[in-house]
C-alpha cells in the first residue's frame, strides 16, 4: 500500500488502466468485466459514484479505428485480397482489439476522475488533501 502522499494524475490513471485502485494501487477496480467495484477491498476507497459513461468506448473506437483502418487500406492497396478474406481477418482483429482496450480505458477514466475529484470523488479528494496537510505540518514540527 502506498503512503498517504499525493498520487499524481499519471499514476492514478496508470493504476486504473491496470485495473487497480487509483488510491492504493493494490485493490481491484472492477468487480466484473466493465462493472466498477463499489469500493476498494484493500483501502476502502469508494468508486460507486464514478461517471465514466461512454467516454471509454469513444476513445477505444478512435484508437482502434486509427490502427485498423490504415492497415486495411495498406493491405487492400498492396495485395487486393478477396472481400471475404478481408472480413475474416479484420472483423476479429477489430473485435479483439476493442475488447482488450475497453476495460483498461475505463479504468484510466475512473482514475482520472478520482484524482481530479470529479463527480462524487470531490469528498475523497478533500479528505486526501486534508491528510496531506496534516502530514506536512507533522513533518515541519
Amino acid at each position: 500500500m502506498t503512503s498517504n502522499g499525493s498520487v499524481t494524475l499519471a499514476k492514478a490513471m496508470w493504476r486504473g488502466f491496470r485495473g487497480k485502485c487509483p488510491h492504493c494501487g493494490e485493490g481491484h477496480l472492477f468487480g466484473r468485466f466493465l462493472k466498477v467495484a463499489d469500493h476498494c477491498e484493500t483501502c476502502g476507497e469508494e468508486f460507486f459514484h464514478h461517471r465514466a459513461d461512454d467516454l471509454p468506448a469513444y476513445l477505444v473506437i478512435v484508437v482502434v479505428g486509427h490502427l485498423v483502418v490504415p492497415a486495411i487500406l495498406a493491405i487492400e492497396t498492396a495485395y487486393a485480397p478477396a472481400v471475404w478474406l478481408q472480413l475474416a481477418i479484420w472483423l476479429p482483429v477489430t473485435l479483439f482489439a476493442s475488447l482488450a482496450l475497453l476495460q483498461p480505458t475505463k479504468g484510466a477514466i475512473v482514475g482520472l476522475q478520482w484524482q481530479l475529484g470529479m463527480h462524487g470523488f470531490e469528498t475523497s479528494k478533500l479528505r486526501r488533501e486534508a491528510g496531506e496537510l496534516v502530514l506536512v505540518k507533522a513533518r515541519a514540527a
